[in-house]
């Protein structure tokens, strides 16, 4: 007889997986965050995992995690503290414990606490959570998930190993019960991906829904959860994570302005899912080249862009160092390009696998002479879309190489995004050259500038606009090889004077919270903006009075950002590096910087920023 189990209704609920690298936890979290947006719920992830590929299993560095925020309002971040931990061993508890609410609920697979796994995670000997009365503050329900799935596929005629590989479904069906969702979506997605393999998709699906009775037979389980949709605009919704909103960004870009989309990268963390989502669009005329090294990549971004395509590449820290050249090159050549970078913690390869903000300085001037570029930074998984597309157009319509930086907490991080129209995206238009850009003989100024101070854009080989162009610097207007020192210094003058005029095509800056009146303004860029978004609002709930602005465009900055900074005594700015922005706010801006940094290789959260703000509102002078 089934039993009747209480259902609680929340608005939104926190929920961390967490095991080791092999226990399918990126899987398991990826398949419910699908699920939850197609039931019509609100969500933000964080994927979160060890550098290794395989790290040493039941150990303290070998913890993978996918946490995630859903619920019937309006979500911007993963979450603070959890609601429900779920642990596939020891280690994965240690490590996530001080995060979960008191009163939080944990599920264990009780297997993982054997005295072995006890051990590797550092625990003295006698002692384990489960059973010494530690975790007396939560509500715990330990099970052995290995041996109910062992059970559940006695007869799969797989073995032990691939049965074992089958308890992250146990566990994601049970999740399932919990919150009231269906395992439908799994199930085809589960019937697709093994496809060519009946009986692991036979064995995969048989544990899903093993799990998803479990919770409804055992009496350990008396409450569900039951949290709405959220309201949502209308619209075509997608899960999408920050890579794969970059990568259609840039199609869509290259698609409007008629242009062939050239990608050419070498793989790192955590870039490289970009070529693997652009890779499988050739039939949008996208054309990949994984490269021999970064600046094998970058080189052959620009001899595209040369011949006529717009050529993109992408990497991180590193990878970008090592295109630096290349970049300066770029600038001289005045073509478009557009170079990614997903940010990750350094210097060196420091955490390939964590996230940080810390390269804003090698973008703004990580390369030799004066090579001023234009710098855009995307602020969530959905704002990549928009900001790639941007980056685009800029490059194109300014014929001028754009740094776009993104970072790992972006990259693979997810939410739903609204397919946007075609008629809603900004035109873009190609400086076309004509015969205006001609000299009284007939001779093609290749440099000749128009109104925004754009050279035109020529394929090689035009019939009656041959040119050269080169690394060496150019004749004013002609071109041509040019070693005079007045001529450089108005070259010099000029591309930075090209950089400056772009803000007077990009959109003002706007508030994304308050306005002018209030008592204190946060400036954020990049992936600080759910937890920077989500604070003001708790406070401004709170009778708090602060604004908040979110910055895309760092150069040149929007060009009325100078009188929203003017109206303000007090400026908190929150990064996940050492204060960069700061640092360049002050430079431009005559105003009362308060840096708020983080050095961790994790977001920002909410509590961090609201305490802040805080202190400044009572105890600030």
């Amino acid at each position: 007889m089934m039993k009747t189990a209480v259902e609680e209704s929340k608005s939104e609920v926190v929920v961390l997986f967490a095991g080791d690298s092999g226990d399918g936890i990126q899987f398991t979290g990826g398949q419910f965050t699908e699920t939850v947006e197609l039931f019509g719920n609100d969500i933000t992830t964080f994927p979160n995992f060890p550098a290794e590929i395989r790290a040493p299993q039941g150990t303290l560095s070998g913890v993978s995690g996918f946490q995630l925020q859903f619920g019937s309002v309006e979500v911007f971040t993963p979450g603070d503290q959890y609601d429900v931990l779920v642990v596939m061993n020891a280690a994965a508890l240690k490590v996530n414990i001080d995060n979960l609410k008191r009163g939080g609920i944990i599920i264990a697979n009780s297997s993982g606490f054997d005295s072995k796994n006890l051990k590797l995670a550092k625990y003295l000997d006698g002692e384990n959570p489960l059973t010494d009365h530690s975790l007396d503050g939560f509500e715990v329900h330990a099970m052995d998930i290995t041996k109910l799935t062992r059970e559940a596929l006695k007869d799969s005629g797989l073995s032990v190993k691939e049965v074992d590989r089958c308890k992250n479904m146990f566990v994601l069906g049970f999740i399932y019960w919990m919150f009231n969702q269906s395992v439908d979506n799994t199930v085809k997605f589960i019937g697709k991906k093994f496809a060519k393999h009946p009986e692991v998709v036979d064995a995969n699906i048989k544990a899903l829904k093993t799990g998803y009775h479990y919770g409804d037979t055992s009496e350990t389980f008396t409450t569900r959860f039951k949290i709405k949709s959220a309201s949502l605009p209308p619209g075509k919704y997608r899960n999408m994570n920050g890579n794969k909103g970059l990568s259609l960004g840039l199609i869509a870009a290259t698609h409007l302005s008629d242009l062939n989309l050239f990608y050419a990268s070498y793989p790192i963390t955590p870039a490289s899912d970009i070529l693997h989502e652009l890779s499988q669009h050739k039939d949008m005329g996208v054309k990949t080249f994984q490269a021999e090294d970064e600046i094998a990549a970058v080189c052959a971004a620009i001899g595209a862009s040369f011949g006529g395509a717009l050529g993109v590449t992408a990497s991180s820290g590193p990878g970008i160092a090592l295109k630096g050249e290349a970049l300066g090159l770029a600038t001289i050549l005045e073509i478009p390009l557009v170079c990614i970078n997903v940010q990750r913690g350094g210097p060196s390869t420091g955490l390939p696998t964590k996230t940080e903000q810390a390269d804003l300085f090698q973008a703004m001037y990580g390369r030799n002479g004066e090579a001023p570029m234009v710098v855009l930074a995307t602020s969530s998984p959905g704002d990549c879309f928009e900001t790639a597309y941007e980056a685009c157009r800029i490059a194109v319509e300014h014929m001028t190489p754009v740094l776009l930086l993104s970072d790992g907490y972006i990259a693979n991080g997810a939410e739903p995004w609204a397919f946007p129209q075609s008629k809603d995206l900004k035109p873009i238009e190609l400086r076309q050259a004509t015969e205006q850009d001609k000299d009284e003989n007939g001779q093609f100024l290749p440099y000749r500038r128009d109104m925004k101070l754009v050279r035109p854009w020529v394929v090689p080989g035009t019939k009656g606009f041959e040119h050269r162009i080169g690394g060496l610097e150019k004749e004013v207007e002609t071109g041509n090889v040019s070693y005079d020192p007045a001529n450089h210094q108005r070259m010099v003058e000029l591309r930075a004077d090209k950089i400056t005029t772009i803000a007077d095509y990009i959109p003002s800056q706007l508030f994304d919270s308050g306005d002018e009146n209030c008592d204190i303004l946060v400036i954020g860029w990049g992936s600080t903006f759910g937890a920077i978004e989500t604070a003001i609002r708790d406070l401004k709930w709170q009778g708090m009075n602060v604004a908040h602005i979110h910055l895309r465009y760092l150069n040149p900055f929007p060009a009325n950002l100078g009188q929203i900074i003017s109206n303000f005594d007090k400026i908190i700015v929150p990064e996940i590096n050492n204060g960069q922005l700061s640092a360049i706010l002050r430079q431009h801006f005559d105003c009362n910087i308060i840096p708020l940094n983080k050095m961790k290789g994790l977001p920002f959260q909410v509590t961090e920023i609201k305490e802040c703000i805080l202190n400044e509102l009572e105890h600030g002078h």
